[in-house]
């Protein structure tokens, strides 16, 4: 018999606030992998809450992973998140290139920024340290502030149309990734784009109901849906698509149950529905 599936979620680790590997592992779980996380930094909650606890894992991670290198593990897949310094970024390029064997993929969302703005930590110096993790992935899922950013473009003023997304995406492609999604673009005041690029064929899109305002760790939910999906043989139009309709159903229990958004997605009530083929 087949061992069972095993990914890597490195990202960090916040007790309350439902992000980051607190969202990642249960979701790959009920889709039956076998989730490893690997902390870059341990958290109370994330860091909208008023207050929170803060322990930067950093010079802790190489002798953390130093036993799962001893232990000669393997794994199908590695899945990246929130990354604070470049100290993180090597130490996940040397994961990457210690752990990705053939048959292997990385899925690395990149946690730049958003809406425009790029989070403080990202410093010139710190978005080219992340051009370089781009270079071994197999799968991306930035928005458009990210897609933007290590493409070199100015965030645009209005909605960037089909044809400039699939052509910022196929130079983005050419840094690494095959398959990369734009996630969460506004499109209207009712929907929300997803735009889908496979390198070498035809660009695909998924469209989503716009409801609500934006969640914390929305697009933790979203790239880990993606990743366990994609490692269990969905296609990657297929993935986004279960993704972004799993995402959607989870904020609407969230508006209708007014859980504050800060409180990230209800992913619980529906983690039964990703283990079902």
């Amino acid at each position: 018999m087949q061992r069972q599936k095993r990914m890597a979620l490195i990202n960090d680790i916040t007790g309350f606030g439902r992000c980051s590997i607190a969202a990642m592992a249960p979701i790959v779980s009920a889709m039956k992998i076998q989730a490893v996380p690997i902390p870059t930094a341990i958290l109370s909650t994330h860091t909208q809450f008023p207050i929170f606890y803060f322990d930067d894992y950093t010079s802790r991670m190489s002798d953390y992973i130093q036993t799962y290198k001893d232990l000669h593990l393997e794994f199908d897949a590695i899945a990246t998140g929130f990354l604070g310094s470049k100290e993180q970024v090597d130490i996940v390029i040397d994961f990457i290139q210690t752990f990705k064997q053939e048959g292997v993929f990385v899925l690395v969302d990149p946690v730049m920024g958003d809406h425009g703005k790029l989070y403080t930590t990202y410093t010139p110096e710190m978005c080219a340290k992340m051009k370089q993790l781009v270079q071994y992935a197999d799968l991306m899922t930035p928005n458009l502030t990210e897609l933007v950013t290590l493409v070199d473009r100015p965030y645009p003023t209005t909605l960037p149309t089909f044809d400039e997304l699939e052509e910022m995406c196929q130079q983005l492609s050419q840094q690494g990734p095959q398959h990369i999604v734009v996630t969460g673009v506004p499109f209207n005041e009712k929907q929300i784009l997803n735009f889908i690029y496979n390198q070498g064929e035809d660009y695909q899109i998924v469209m989503v109901d716009r409801i609500g305002e934006d969640r914390c760790g929305t697009g933790d939910v979203i790239s880990s849906v993606i990743a366990g999906s994609y490692l269990n043989g969905y296609s990657f139009y297929e993935s986004v698509k279960r993704a972004t309709l799993f995402a959607s159903k989870c904020i609407d229990y969230c508006e209708k149950t007014q859980v504050p958004n800060y409180y990230g997605l209800c992913f619980e009530e529906y983690l039964y529905e990703l283990g079902e083929e």
